[in-house]
């Protein structure tokens, strides 16, 4: 290379440096960056229908029936009684 002034000669040698792959280095790369990208995108759309059908939940309850007279508790009384026989 006689024709390459020092300094030409010295930043291709630092160009073929940079242009070196470590093999025992592992990036995600581009891929990686559009998988999360997409990943991040599909979550953000799931939380917005999620917060759309929260909205559209009623959560009034029925007015219970009047208790019975008897004092025995019924189903959906409120009163737990043990079985007996």
């Amino acid at each position: 290379m006689p024709d390459m002034s020092a300094s030409a000669s010295l930043a291709m040698t630092h160009l073929i440096t940079l242009a070196e792959v470590d093999e025992d280095k592992v990036t995600p790369g581009v891929l990686g960056f559009i998988v999360f990208a997409v990943m991040a995108v599909a979550v953000w759309f799931l939380m917005r229908s999620m917060n759309r059908h929260m909205g559209r939940v009623d959560f009034k309850e029925a007015p219970d029936a009047e208790p019975e007279a008897s004092g025995k508790g019924g189903p959906g009384s409120g009163r737990a009684e043990p079985q007996r026989g």
